[in-house]
């Protein structure tokens, strides 16, 4: 039983936590329009600012508190604006395998400065982070439970550290009043089923605001930056909104001591 494992410290103790991200009124517009394709208003609800700005905000407060942050998404498109925007390195399945080992030795090493990885499915189960204690989840396989277990997977290993009761934390970054919310559901069963505590937070710009300096940092506060996103992705191949292809053998790299 997980519980039992977690309770006796053999694996971390993990606060799970949805975070309701509402849609902004021109991307909602976009996604209403888009009933026709599926994969359209994928890529819009998975691309949303409010989505984007609730991660920042995540990722900032953990690196502050010296945390080791996976960003997880299953979208190539999605991952690449993540990255470039926040400005952290990213892993997908097209990246070499010397840039692979480069940007996952630089984030495992203690004195290095970087806290957080932008990564695609290939980390579900292709690498061996032990410090990890951070997944912030932008977008996944639909409602994929054996996904779900991958992820959490991730942050497993005991910690040397707790500042609390929990010393993991399992984001899932939700774009309300949208299909996104059918499958999180669904994905949400399977860690209420194991037991693991769970929470909802409707508005996480609540606690951002309060945060000045984290707060002024956000991206997409403006209505300018968020009609210039949009109009970024109605130029934008729908078809990029599909699951990135990281699928390949030859790019994953195995670490015997998982």
């Amino acid at each position: 039983n997980w519980l039992d494992l977690q309770d006796a410290g053999y694996i971390a103790t993990v606060q799970c936590v949805q975070v309701w991200c509402p849609m902004t009124a021109e991307f909602y517009n976009d996604y209403l329009a888009a009933k026709q394709s599926k994969a359209r208003q994928r890529l819009l609800y998975i691309n949303n600012p409010n989505k984007f700005r609730a991660c920042q905000y995540l990722m900032e407060l953990h690196e502050q508190r010296g945390d080791k942050v996976l960003i997880f998404s299953d979208v190539r498109f999605t991952l690449e604006q993540y990255a470039r925007n926040l400005n952290r390195p990213l892993i997908h399945g097209d990246t070499s395998n010397e840039e692979r080992l480069l940007f996952l030795k630089k984030f495992q090493d203690e004195t290095s400065n970087m806290n957080t990885l932008c990564i695609s499915k290939i980390g579900d189960n292709s690498i061996d982070l032990p410090d990890v204690n951070v997944i912030i989840q932008i977008s996944s396989h639909f409602s994929s439970r054996r996904q779900e277990a991958q992820r959490l997977g991730r942050i497993l290993r005991p910690k040397k550290k707790s500042t609390g009761r929990f010393n993991a934390f399992f984001y899932t970054l939700i774009s309300t009043d949208t299909y996104e919310v059918k499958y999180a559901i669904k994905r949400q069963r399977f860690l209420v089923d194991q037991g693991y505590a769970f929470k909802i937070i409707k508005d996480m710009m609540e606690f951002a605001i309060k945060d000045t300096l984290i707060y002024k940092k956000l991206k997409y506060q403006t209505k300018k930056e968020q009609l210039e996103l949009l109009n970024r992705i109605r130029g934008t191949d729908e078809l990029v909104g599909e699951i990135d292809n990281d699928d390949d053998d030859s790019n994953v790299l195995v670490f015997s001591n998982e």
